[in-house]
Parts: structure tokens; sequence; C-alpha cells
């Protein structure tokens, strides 16, 4: 049972560092980025290109890689998103697309195999109670935590997040204020694509860095954010935990082979009883039901 619960917590921590970025985006600016696997893998190409290519240490790649996962969600929403904004269909057509063509792209220039991998930050591992951890997943751990009490404290106290909260609420409201909703919702996009990317440095170092990998990632993030309710950071946290534990409870009794179905089944038990999530507010499509 310890084993569970310390794998259990490890699994939901990257669960939701996985979804942080997609909820974020969403939140703010209800674009719905399903380019967010594409993007996630792309961070590691970039982080793996500048320590391998350019021979830059990883102290200054992996900041590099953020800023530069950024830039590319700014350039994503002026480019692909601001034409089409306020069409929920096309927006998640247009980000689909661009996910797909990201990693279609990096499997044509041959990002697949063991060439490609991130370097692990702390080699070896403790052993807590006869469970064996590596240091590695207790980094991920703390760094998830961390991130997650300072998205919050930026989201309710910086002038940027109260604009968020503000664009998110109420648009109509925030622009008499000042507050431009397309500059907003591209600020959105780059913080959501910096923040998957630094669930890329972080979590691609105990896995493979391949295309197909971005494919599950934005299903365990439109999981997280379906259950927990798209525009909310506490549900999306306490969802990426129903789900993590879900997922090693079925791996140590079923078969990992089955932790995919996890996630399918909780947005179908969510999408039946509270389509909008543990703690969305949105209820116009609950009022429908």
């Amino acid at each position: 049972m310890l084993s569970l619960f310390i794998y259990g917590v490890i699994q939901s921590v990257t669960l939701a560092l996985y979804a942080l970025g997609f909820s974020l985006t969403y939140g703010i600016s209800g674009v719905a980025n399903f380019a967010h696997g594409g993007l996630y893998i792309l961070s590691g190409f970039i982080a793996w290109s500048l320590m391998n290519t350019l021979r830059l240490p990883i102290y200054l790649a992996l900041p590099l890689t953020v800023v530069i996962a950024g830039l590319i969600g700014f350039a994503l929403y002026w480019g692909l998103l601001v034409r089409i904004r306020g069409i929920p269909l096309a927006e998640v057509v247009v980000t689909f697309a661009a996910g797909i063509a990201i990693l279609e792209f990096l499997v044509w220039i041959g990002l697949y195999g063991f060439y490609y991998n991130l370097p692990i930050f702390i080699k070896g591992g403790i052993e807590i109670q006869g469970v064996a951890v590596d240091y590695q997943r207790l980094f991920v751990l703390g760094i998830g935590v961390i991130l997650a009490v300072l998205l919050w404290l930026f989201v309710h106290h910086t002038k940027i997040g109260l604009a968020f909260r503000g664009i998110a609420q109420n648009e109509h409201t925030a622009l008499t204020f000042g507050i431009e909703s397309d500059w907003t919702g591209a600020l959105s996009l780059a913080v959501g694509s910096a923040l998957s990317a630094i669930a890329a440095v972080l979590i691609l170092p105990m896995g493979v860095l391949e295309s197909t990998v971005g494919y599950e990632v934005l299903i365990f993030a439109v999981a997280v954010a379906i259950v927990g309710g798209l525009e909310s950071i506490p549900g999306m946290i306490i969802a990426s935990f129903i789900i993590g534990f879900g997922q090693i409870a079925v791996a140590k009794y079923i078969g990992s082979k089955w932790m995919v179905i996890v996630p399918l089944g909780a947005i179908a038990f969510i999408l039946a009883v509270r389509p909008s999530g543990l703690l969305g507010k949105f209820k116009e499509l609950e009022e429908r039901v």
C-alpha cells in the first residue's frame, strides 16, 4: 500500500504538470489548445538540440527552451487563432491541426528511438520503507508542487494575473477597464506553452523523447482538465490525484497496459454525471442535460 501511495502521488503531480498549461490557457482565453501535446514534445526536442547541437550547458538550455516555447505559443495565437477567436470549433480544429503538424514534422526528421533523450537532473535513488524511488521523480514532485503554488500566486497577486482572471470571468466587462483581450489571450497561450515546456524538461528524462508521446500527453491533459473543470486550477489538481491514483492502482492490480483506460473512463463518467467538471463553473451545458 505504501508503494501505491508514493507512486500515486508522483503520478498525480506528473499529470498536473501535463495539464497546467492546457487548463490555464482555456481558463483565461477560452481556447482549448489541442496543440499542447505537440508543443510538449517540440520543447523536449528544442532542449535536446540546444544541448547536443549548440552544446549549451543544461542550466542555459532548459530556461532558453521554456522561453522559446512561450514565444512559439505567442506566435501561434497571432498567426492562427486571432482571426477565428470566439469560434470554438474552428479553434479546436486549428490547434489540433497545428499539434498534428508539429508531431508529424518531428517524425519526419526522425524523432524516435533511444538516440534522442534528455539528461536526468539527479542520478540515484532512495528507499522509503522498502519502496525504491529515484531522485528524479522526487525532484519532479517537489517542482510540481512549487509550480502550482507559484501559478496560484501569479494569477491572484500580479497585475497580469488579475487581468487574466478578469478576462476569464467577463471579457466584455474587462474590455471596459482597458484590458485588451487579444493580448491577454496571446499571453495566456504563451504562458501555457511555457508550462508545457517546463513539464517536458522535467518529465521526459524519465522516459523516451519521441513523437507518439505527444498524443498521450494531450489525452492526459484533456482528461485532467475536463474532470476537474476546464477553467478551474484547484479542480484540475483534484482531478490529477483521482486519475493518478486510479492509474497506479490499475497498473498494480490489473496491468500497466490498461493505465490509459483510466483517463478515458474518467472523461466519460464526468461528462455523464457533471459535464462542467468537479469544480467547473460553466453551467450552460449542465442546464441542457
